[in-house]
């Protein structure tokens, strides 16, 4: 690996997210949401493969039992490994007409997070909410316009998610039992710095966020400082994971969404998954665990 960044292979999508590496198969998985698919790349022979699904996909776990846990525009679902429904857990709290799932993740606990976007973009009526493991849906936050960024500090003691329309990232204390308290401000974002979508947590507690409409991935300290930031050639990246046989990898997915064809030919990498070598190892996501 290299500290530049480069695509991972030939590939690019429409609107890639939710990138999720998988220790035991070496592998790389990730959701192409306007293409209704979750994508598996193998690192070691190049194996791609693609799960159709019948609306967006946006964000998904892989399941300890093995399969998927599957948040499309109206419910969230339980998947085989070859992208067939199921079970439904639950549908989607929001009116799905203006809001469909959005980024998502695990805890530590192997709980299920997933949020919406609220389409209209006139107030903040999107919502983060949790499957736990009894397969039991609640909404946990409410007040947001885009979610994004959910990521957990290595200590248990934050979690951060972040309000993309909004150029905001939040963290809220965590108790004993993982609940949130209320959410802080984190970081805001002025004009010109982009606005933070997709994140990922390294062992340090430093968050990085892949700043939408910036060019650029970021870390920031547990106090909110940037400490490094990584320029890619495309102007908005979408969410980053670590992953790797020694977790230093950062993959990054991008976008090409609502791209007029003169950027699209000045940028044409726009939508592909880039890689790069990071100083310090990121935290594993663990996988979704139901008792049921």
């Amino acid at each position: 690996m290299t500290t530049e960044i480069q695509p991972l292979f030939s590939y690019t999508g429409h609107l890639p997210e939710c990138p999720t590496w998988s220790a035991h198969e070496q592998a790389l998985w990730w959701a192409d949401i306007l293409k209704c698919q979750i994508h598996r790349y193998t690192i070691a022979n190049g194996d791609h493969q693609v799960l159709q699904f019948p609306e967006e996909v946006g964000c998904f776990a892989l399941c300890k039992q093995g399969g998927l846990i599957v948040a499309m525009r109206h419910a969230i679902w339980l998947a085989d490994k070859d992208g067939r429904l199921v079970q439904k857990i639950c549908d989607n709290p929001n009116n799905p007409a203006w809001a469909r799932f959005n980024d998502g993740g695990t805890d530590a606990r192997g709980r299920f997070y997933a949020g919406t976007f609220w389409g209209p973009g006139d107030y903040n009526g999107a919502l983060l909410m949790r499957i736990d493991n009894d397969l039991s849906p609640r909404v946990i936050q409410c007040d947001i316009q885009g979610h994004n960024g959910l990521a957990f500090s290595p200590d248990g003691r934050w979690m951060y998610t972040s309000d993309t329309p909004n150029a905001v990232i939040w963290r809220a204390p965590l108790d004993k039992n993982g609940e949130p308290g209320p959410r802080e401000v984190f970081r805001r974002f002025g004009k010109g710095e982009g606005v933070p979508d997709g994140a990922a947590m390294d062992v340090e507690g430093c968050y990085w966020s892949a700043l939408y409409d910036g060019f650029r991935i970021a870390r920031f300290s547990p106090d909110g400082e940037q400490l490094l930031e990584y320029r890619l050639p495309v102007r908005c990246p979408t969410m980053l994971c670590f992953g790797g046989p020694n977790m230093k990898t950062v993959f990054i997915t991008t976008t090409r969404e609502n791209m007029q064809q003169d950027e699209l030919t000045a940028r044409p990498l726009s939508g592909a998954i880039f890689m790069l070598e990071a100083p310090v190892a990121g935290m594993p996501k663990p996988e979704f665990y139901h008792t049921k």
